[in-house]
């Protein structure tokens, strides 16, 4: 894959449509069903499409084993009792109030379940020329949430292969009453701005490491922000690293041929009514250096810089949506080698602030290159400091591979996180910060910090412990996305195999409550 070449989701077309399901000519209609404790249930628009199926819908459904479960698909022949010749029935779970769903409060079904059933038609739907999906849209979330599951879905990464497969459809409309909505209409050009970002954030996660060194990710940050109002790049090469007394990114860096970057994405509308910061860890390779990981340890490392793209990727979405929010996105870049030149276990390292740092694990880079770019977040004085990183096996032990850690000490910021994430589908879960992995923390005998637990205990906890060292006074809130990044199962919903581009749609939902005036 060149340079730079972050690929759209495969949709040629997104649009919204009015006409009745059971009468538009389309390849391949798509409704959703829900699971109820006696059968499956045809819901929103499929209700009527179900009744032109007649007496057999529900009975070919039993016979092929549909349930009505989140994911679940069953192909049904039409017989010409509806315009389109195939019909496709996702499942949607089991039916609820969701009340807990504050943007599409009272609905059958809640945003989160329409996205997945949308991902999954997107991933299911081949060789067809068009595709129109009547999923119940009947509010703007809910437009908005089946147009990026759809975007989402139809992502592929495939740019390395010789001959990529060409067989999604090209014409995709949703059919909903509100196809004249400005509202709608609106939701529409914001789920394909986001869903953009997803997928350039997914590129860069799947992008071969050898591909994608420190200079490279850096140069493909700075070209991606040119065509975008408001926005400008800064990048810090390893003199100017050095002149800025970055000691953690140039200790990590410095075992490499391929020396390491700090990038700045900074977006500047008139009129702010906030300014946030994102720094993101940006290991484009992370061997372990000399504390070396195992063979199949070092299979997936290239996702290591999966919070970099998320924070560089987010930062244009915003800045794309035109929000009235200041954004400062810093990228840690470097990659984590072993080598002659290579940070020791044992070596003391000076961060910008002027911390010094006792190593006691190479493998545990990331929060040193972290540390330094938290310092530069801080010294421009943002009113909340968001960092995002692929950090800790122990944030998997304990939350599994499908939701990040959440940490922070401010109640105000961490419910606006948990907000922001389950309405955008990316679930969060807060861990504590305990006081005594403070004094874990300044527990070196050499230096004022030691970088990593002196124990096989909280390790997420003592890497978020160690990390607020560095965040000065301003309010912040950490984000450990190792398990959800990237998917090494297979795909699920609109999550595909690889690079998920997690935190994203967080990070730019987050901005689109602080433009809303919602209080933090």
């Amino acid at each position: 894959m060149s340079a730079g070449a972050a690929r759209v989701p495969d949709v040629t077309t997104l649009s919204l449509h009015g006409t009745a399901p059971a009468s538009t000519r389309t390849d391949v209609l798509v409704i959703g069903a829900v699971a109820l404790d006696d059968g499956v249930r045809a819901v929103g628009p499929g209700a009527d499409v179900a009744k032109a199926m007649g007496r057999r819908f529900v009975p070919a459904l039993s016979t092929l084993g549909f349930t009505g479960k989140a994911g679940e698909v069953a192909k049904l022949p039409t017989g010409g009792d509806i315009r389109s010749p195939l019909l496709l029935v996702v499942g949607l779970g089991k039916a609820e109030d969701a009340a807990g769903d504050p943007a599409h409060d009272g609905a059958l079904v809640g945003t989160e379940p329409l996205r997945r059933a949308a991902g999954v038609a997107a991933r299911t739907v081949t060789n067809a020329a068009s595709m129109a999906v009547a999923l119940p849209a009947d509010d703007p979330h809910a437009v908005r949430a089946i147009c990026e599951g759809l975007l989402l879905g139809a992502y592929r990464f495939d740019g390395y292969r010789s001959e990529p497969k060409d067989d999604q459809p090209t014409d995709v409309v949703v059919l909903t009453s509100l196809h004249r909505s400005k509202e709608a209409r609106a939701a529409v050009d914001r789920a394909g701005t986001v869903a953009a970002a997803v997928a350039h954030a997914r590129d860069w996660v799947n992008t071969p490491a050898g591909d994608l060194v420190p200079a490279v990710f850096a140069d493909q940050i700075a070209t991606a922000v040119k065509d975008v109002a408001k926005t400008k790049v800064d990048v810090w090469d390893e003199d100017r690293l050095a002149d800025e007394r970055c000691g953690g990114i140039l200790g990590v860096g410095r075992g490499s041929d391929s020396p390491p970057r700090l990038v700045h994405v900074s977006y500047e509308p008139r009129k702010p009514v906030a300014h946030l910061a994102l720094v993101g860890k940006g290991i484009t390779y992370d061997s372990g250096g000399l504390s070396i990981k195992t063979g199949a340890g070092l299979m997936t490392m290239k996702c290591d810089m999966g919070g970099a793209a998320a924070v560089s990727a987010a930062a244009l979405a915003i800045a794309r949506l035109g929000l009235p929010v200041r954004v400062s996105a810093y990228a840690a870049l470097a990659e984590n080698m072993p080598s002659g030149r290579a940070t020791r276990p044992g070596d003391v390292l000076k961060i910008r602030n002027g911390t010094t740092v006792e190593v006691h694990n190479t493998d545990a880079e990331g929060r040193l290159v972290l540390a330094d770019a938290l310092v530069v977040a801080a010294e421009a004085r943002p009113d909340l400091v968001v960092d995002v990183a692929t950090l800790t096996g122990a944030s998997m032990v304990a939350l599994g591979i499908r939701t990040a850690a959440l940490f922070t000490e401010d109640d105000g910021l961490r419910d606006a996180l948990e907000s922001a994430a389950r309405r955008a589908g990316e679930p969060l879960w807060p861990l504590p910060i305990p006081e005594e992995m403070s004094a874990k923390v300044h527990s070196s005998h050499v230096a004022d910090l030691r970088q990593h637990n002196p124990d096989a205990t909280g390790g997420a906890v003592f890497a978020a412990a160690f990390l607020r060292e560095f965040a000065g006074d301003r309010r912040w809130a950490h984000l450990d996305i190792a398990g959800p990044a990237f998917n090494t199962a297979e795909p699920y919903g609109y999550t595909p195999r690889g690079g998920t581009g997690t935190a994203v749609r967080a990070l730019v939902r987050l901005a689109e409550d602080l433009a809303a005036g919602v209080t933090v």
